[in-house]
């Protein structure tokens, strides 16, 4: 079979023999925001030429508003067998391709929160309790008895984009290797009276100051983030599953505040879609 992962940014796609093992992969940049209307069929097929007469199963991005269609989410508590019973088919030139659903939960206060694509990462990985996604918006994920139970999801990827970017925090920083002392430091802020928002200015006042270098900064920035993202869960352990880069940052924040983290697969959905491609063919 064909597995893809079709993102907001890049497009993923894995050719499968029987056992789910990768025969081949090609990876492109050629993200669902890349992808003019109508123009879906015509980039998969360029990008998994070849590889025709495989069943293909989709997940991310690609089945949302904005992507090739809209596949409706799946309410948690959500595993295989409700993943299944909702992928969407799409079809072109009599050709067809399944896409996952995403899953949706609502919080205590009744607010709904989403994920797309996250869903087959976690479940290909197999673990039960707490996993953490960092990224962009990161994602807190429950996992019992091999289904997801509910998530929440954090803007800290985003925030610290924004900050830098496009606030008075930014323009006092430059370009530099990550400083792992000035990001430590920034964890252990986030712990200190005052709050977020208050922390946050310190960023700029201690630079003022002299006390915070410029190219230091940042890492102090994203410290003090991820520092009030990982104090939300009160200390309790969690599996990290994403990017190593950004991972071993999460996990540097949790080694500093004494909680234990598990690194899990990045590559973990391709496991996911071949179960969920053998369940079509039940």
């Amino acid at each position: 079979m064909i597995a893809i992962d079709w993102g907001t940014s890049s497009f993923r796609a894995y050719r499968l023999d029987a056992q789910g093992g990768v025969l081949e992969s090609r990876t492109s940049s050629q993200g669902i925001l890349k992808v003019a209307p109508g123009q879906f069929p015509r980039v998969l097929e360029e990008q998994t030429s070849g590889w025709e007469g495989a069943p293909i199963v989709m997940s991310g991005m690609v089945g949302s508003r904005q992507g090739w269609a809209e596949a409706p989410y799946v309410t948690c508590p959500a595993g295989f067998d409700e993943i299944a019973a909702s992928l969407h088919e799409v079809r072109w030139g009599g050709r067809s391709a399944w896409i996952v659903p995403g899953l949706s939960c609502r919080d205590a206060a009744g607010v709904p929160d989403v994920m797309r694509g996250e869903e087959t990462q976690i479940l290909g990985c197999g673990v039960e309790g707490t996993v953490c996604l960092p990224g962009t918006h990161s994602k807190w994920v429950e996992v019992k008895n091999g289904r997801i139970e509910r998530f929440c999801t954090f803007m800290t990827g985003e925030v610290y984009a924004v900050l830098k970017q496009h606030s008075i925090l930014g323009r006092m920083m430059q370009d530099g290797p990550p400083d792992a002392g000035a990001f430590a430091d920034g964890v252990r802020r986030s712990g200190e009276p005052g709050g977020l928002l208050h922390h946050l200015f310190g960023v700029r006042t201690r630079g003022l100051m002299g006390g915070l270098g410029a190219a230091a900064s940042a890492s102090h920035l994203s410290g003090i983030l991820i520092g009030h993202e990982l104090r939300t869960f009160e200390g309790k352990s969690f599996n990290l599953l994403g990017v190593p880069e950004l991972a071993a940052l999460y996990q540097q924040a949790a080694a500093a505040l004494g909680i234990e983290t598990r690194m899990l697969d990045p590559d973990s959905a391709v496991r996911s879609l071949h179960r969920l491609g053998v369940m079509l063919r039940r």
